[in-house]
């Protein structure tokens, strides 16, 4: 891999799909849900730019798929900046860094996606690089070795992450603004439909909308997702409206249930009621049965299923809450167990 233009390296994050198909805010208006967090950024923008000064760097830590990519990119473009995006599994080795770092023009917005994953040494090159706007290369090798200060263009770090606990003390001091993105309301997420739904060119009725929402796990990326998925129904049957019925037969085809459960999240249930007797169960046990890694698991499935009151963690591992047993023996797990198991469980 060379590194004559280091940004060749990004963008490997978004799916060409997204990218196409999804719309693209450009500014805090568009940027729909987060609205404590969209006040707060508004106003750090604005006293940047009446200083002209770079934007403090910036952590935004929360599950996958809720705009954190999407949320730097409106900063970039509020300030009038580019954007550049990588990915910390791409940022290989010291001199990867090194040469992104010193392609950045003045108060750019860089982007390192997974940030938790970065290897210690290339880390430790962004605590000069963050506090100082410098790096400290290293010319020769042995005695004969000596350290040169490179310096950088004052820029803005936007670091993500789904796991702030595997993030280092000393790198989480140095983001001067540090936010959580929550899971978003099922009204927000109608809207974000409603405007994806425009973007496309494909009308949808508001209680479609809200029905696709309603599924959505409390996650835009998700919802986008269904919305494509329910326009290639509605194509197909040749539906020019997205309506009730488009919408309930292409839930059903996707194998989304009125709760927003999924196959896996189903299978997942099942095993720990049916096979564990409501458990409680080690994740890895549960990932090997149900043929799913474990971060799949524990960042995708288990927290809506926390969320929804089904399960719960213990020290001893993961159990069906005692007060949802019934309630999913009789209306979400009977369709997964042959009709010996469901009577045997009741």
């Amino acid at each position: 891999m060379t590194m004559e233009n280091p940004f060749e390296l990004l963008n490997l994050q978004e799916a060409a799909e997204d990218k196409v198909h999804s719309f693209e805010p450009s500014q805090f208006d568009q940027y729909l849900g987060q609205g404590a967090i969209k006040e707060k950024l508004s106003v750090y923008v604005q006293a940047s730019k009446m200083r002209e000064e770079a934007l403090d760097h910036m952590l935004l830590f929360g599950p996958p798929g809720l705009g954190k990519t999407t949320l730097a990119r409106v900063v970039a473009k509020e300030l009038g900046v580019n954007l550049r995006i990588t990915s910390a599994p791409v940022i290989e080795r010291t001199g990867d860094l090194v040469a992104m770092l010193s392609s950045l023009q003045a108060r750019e917005v860089f982007f390192i996606d997974e940030i938790h994953r970065l290897p210690k040494n290339v880390e430790e090159i962004l605590y000069t690089a963050m506090e100082q706007f410098a790096v400290d290369v290293i010319i020769g090798q042995g005695a004969g070795a000596k350290s040169i200060r490179l310096p950088l263009q004052p820029f803005t770090l936007v670091g993500a992450t789904t796991k702030t606990g595997l993030l280092s003390a000393p790198l989480q001091t140095r983001f001067g603004i540090v936010e959580r993105l929550d899971f978003y309301t099922d009204d927000e997420l109608a809207a974000i439909t409603m405007q994806n739904a425009e973007f496309l060119g494909m009308p949808i009725v508001p209680d479609a909308a809200v029905e696709l929402g309603r599924r959505a796990r409390g996650t835009p990326r998700i919802v986008k997702r269904i919305l494509r998925r329910v326009r290639d129904v509605a194509q197909v049957y040749k539906h020019a409206v997205i309506d009730m019925q488009v919408v309930k037969y292409a839930l059903q085809f996707l194998d989304i249930d009125e709760h927003g459960l999924n196959k896996i999240d189903r299978l997942y249930l099942t095993m720990l009621l049916h096979d564990f007797d409501g458990g409680p169960a080690g994740v890895e046990t549960l990932a090997a049965m149900t043929g799913e890694d474990r971060d799949t698991l524990e960042d995708v499935v288990e927290p809506f299923l926390i969320r929804k009151g089904f399960i719960i963690k213990s020290p001893r591992g993961r159990q069906i809450a005692p007060k949802k047993i019934l309630f999913l023996r009789k209306n979400i797990l009977k369709e997964n167990l042959t009709e010996q198991q469901y009577l045997f469980n009741e």
